[in-house]
């Protein structure tokens, strides 16, 4: 029987795999080509809320998207310049930002939506239903756990 250690080490090795080819710079020139538009990761998720959600003050497009203000408003003001969002005062309260997606920024989403979609679907393609249903299971829940489970005290392996 493996070592419930070796069965965590081996998990975290293939995680940072798949963490280091979604962050890699060929796979986003690739995507980027594919789309027609070069979109940050960050970006998308900007898009993605503003798509799904409507117009948004910016703290709540930071929190959707798990940033910090500063980090949100660094990426608005660049989907701004090349405009794919828009960004507003909101009528009651003229320090506070709304953003709402421009009509090239829906369209932008919505193509790099199409070209995720095709492009897992060509990856999965060969998986069995209940392959993929068990994937996204396990993927949702391993977010969830790394959402809410603290970090703690570095535990020391035992060698033997």
């Amino acid at each position: 029987m493996a070592r419930p250690d070796v069965d965590v080490a081996a998990a975290e090795r293939a995680l940072e795999r798949l963490f280091r080819l979604t962050m890699n710079r060929k796979v986003h020139t690739r995507q980027t080509a594919a789309v027609g538009a070069d979109v940050t990761r960050a970006g998308y998720a900007i898009l993605r809320c503003l798509d799904e959600s409507g117009a948004l003050p910016l703290s709540d497009v930071a929190r959707a998207c798990s940033m910090d203000t500063a980090a949100a408003s660094r990426q608005v003001k660049v989907l701004e310049a090349d405009g794919f969002v828009e960004r507003s005062t909101a009528p009651d309260d003229g320090r506070v930002s709304i953003l709402r997606l421009t009509r090239s920024g829906r369209a932008v989403y919505r193509r790099i939506v199409s070209v995720r979609e095709a492009y897992m679907s060509d990856v999965l393609g060969r998986w069995s239903a209940t392959d993929r249903a068990t994937l996204t299971r396990l993927v949702d829940r391993l977010v969830d756990d790394l959402q809410t489970v603290p970090f703690g005290p570095t535990r020391q392996r035992r060698t033997a």
